[in-house]
């Protein structure tokens, strides 16, 4: 059997009712949930578990909730005896990752991501800054309509997904006029998606300063497993070095196809998006087919994988 990565998912991924089955069923889940309603000193555990949904699509409740969720999953596969051997995560799935690598304790994680969410929604004006999904288009197109529709203002690529799938990020005007030019190229799809902040792009940095800050009073401590950078898609184990790439992700493109190369560079064979959704298991199976690709995020996805493994 070849080597196991777990992967994280990123903002988007929420639902209203994440983790309530595994709150239920399993005490290590509700110790992670209890925990985190102690370490914000509010109930991110009733917004997961009840919502209501516009609530929970706060980027200041996002990320924890989506943190919390996965943190979750991972305990219960940790305490089952399935463990990474290598880690990676989308975003705000990248700090699911470092805990899974203790190399930041949960209880300091769940504080610096709420912040991090605030930070990141105030950087730009409601309604000033949009992001949008390209879809068909090779990477150098997209650069190359990025570069042309920056005469209108800022705009730049945020997540390289998966083959044929970049989402880009910037103020409105620019970011309306790539995907213009992006369907006069003959994408598949160029739509704008319903987010509340131009995430991963260079007008994010205000959000980024903010977050370094908030990095000193955090102990980060280097990985106890290898996890894969965003900002680089190359394994990281220093401390240093990682507070520095945290503090870059924010206004950085992600480079999560690149991530998952890197990890199947590593000798991962088996999958397992660890947390809400299957959008990472969707992106996986576009970027290599022949991987093995389970998820954990309720009761039934979890003993899926725990049978995958033999019980």
């Amino acid at each position: 059997m070849g080597k196991i990565a777990f992967i994280f998912p990123g903002q988007g991924a929420q639902n209203v009712g994440m983790g309530k089955d595994l709150y239920d069923n399993f005490p290590i889940a509700r110790r992670i949930f209890d925990e985190a309603d102690k370490s914000l000193k509010e109930k991110i555990s009733e917004i997961c578990f009840n919502g209501p949904d516009e609530k929970l699509q706060e980027t200041i409740n996002t990320q924890p909730a989506i943190l919390t969720h996965s943190i979750a999953c991972f305990s219960i596969l940790k305490d089952k005896g399935i463990i990474p051997d290598i880690v990676a995560g989308l975003s705000i799935g990248e700090y699911s990752a470092l805990v899974a690598a203790e190399s930041i304790e949960f209880n300091q994680a769940v504080p610096l991501v709420q912040k991090r969410g605030k930070y990141m929604q105030e950087a730009v004006p409601l309604g000033e800054g949009t992001m949008a999904a390209i879809l068909g288009l090779e990477r150098e197109e997209v650069l190359q309509i990025c570069d042309t529709a920056s005469e209108e203002g800022v705009v730049q690529a945020a997540n390289f997904n998966c083959p044929g799938q970049i989402v880009l990020a910037g103020e409105v005007k620019a970011v309306k006029k790539a995907i213009e030019l992006a369907k006069a190229r003959g994408a598949k799809k160029a739509v704008i998606l319903a987010v509340s902040a131009p995430f991963h792009c260079s007008l994010l940095k205000p959000a980024a300063d903010k977050l370094a800050n908030e990095l000193e009073k955090v102990e980060i401590m280097n990985s106890k497993i290898p996890v894969v950078s965003n900002v680089n898609a190359e394994i990281v184990r220093n401390s240093c070095e990682i507070k520095q790439l945290l503090i870059k992700q924010v206004f950085s493109p992600v480079f999560w196809e690149d991530c998952i190369r890197c990890m199947i560079g590593y000798g991962a064979e088996i999958f397992i998006e660890v947390g809400p959704g299957r959008v990472l298991s969707g992106f996986i199976k576009k970027i290599n087919k022949s991987l093995t690709v389970l998820n954990v995020e309720d009761a039934e996805s979890l003993y899926k994988t725990i049978n995958y493994f033999g019980g």
